[in-house]
């Protein structure tokens, strides 16, 4: 566990691919249990220690997360997420296949998708469409080609909804998959079952000390080619 800031109302920690947020059926061990035992040795703090999720990861992402450390910041950072006042952007190396993906160039400018999300709870994946269908979530993301490679190219996503595995699934239907993400169609796994999506940078107003904070996460082996 890697902690990239901290100070007494917020920790922001790396993400390894593989690992969850929070707590499921799994009955894994969490980050947020791993960070809340940092906490405990390094303050040497007794009893249990107060840590507030805000936001998570599919597990096969990485990157960055932002935890509360205390009640004042998880109330202001749950209303900056629902607001969007917190920027996320994220790098995902993905699939070129002959079709748009195929015809992508590098550029500063982005394009922006924008289709309807419907989650099937029992597959635990999302479909898109074009236009709005029953139970659906409009989704809007903005895209653009940093670097292209022999058979992959790294794009650079920003998130302006925030659905049920939304870059993972727009991507896929523009024919940019994600690379090793089988459940949207990759042609094969990565070796360590991750998929190469990482949540790159965070940047927002602190809650209380109301000071930009703005990080960005390491980068892992995967991605280190395309810098």
């Amino acid at each position: 566990m890697q902690v990239i800031y901290e100070d007494n109302h917020i920790i922001v920690a790396y993400k390894e691919s593989g690992e969850i947020v929070q707590g499921d059926k799994t009955g894994d061990k969490p980050l947020s249990d791993y960070v809340k035992d940092y906490i405990k040795e390094k303050y040497a703090k007794p009893g249990q220690v107060f840590l507030g999720v805000v936001h998570r990861l599919d597990r096969p992402v990485s990157g960055l997360v932002v935890f509360a450390r205390t009640s004042k910041a998880l109330a202001r950072l749950n209303e900056m997420f629902r607001k969007g006042d917190v920027h996320k952007t994220y790098w995902a190396i993905c699939e070129r296949k002959k079709d748009a993906a195929d015809s992508m160039t590098t550029s500063a400018d982005f394009t922006q998708i924008e289709s309807w999300l419907v989650r099937n709870e029992k597959q635990n994946k999302s479909y898109s469409y074009n236009r709005e269908v029953p139970n659906a979530k409009k989704a809007v993301l903005k895209y653009r080609c940093l670097k292209k490679g022999d058979n992959f190219d790294l794009l650079e996503v920003q998130l302006l909804t925030g659905r049920h595995h939304q870059i993972r699934c727009q991507l896929a239907s523009i024919g940019a998959t994600i690379k090793g993400d089988l459940k949207y169609g990759a042609k094969r796994s990565n070796p360590d079952g991750s998929i190469s999506l990482l949540a790159r940078h965070i940047e927002f107003i602190h809650p209380v000390s109301k000071t930009l904070i703005s990080l960005d996460s390491p980068l892992p082996g995967t991605f280190q080619k395309f810098v």
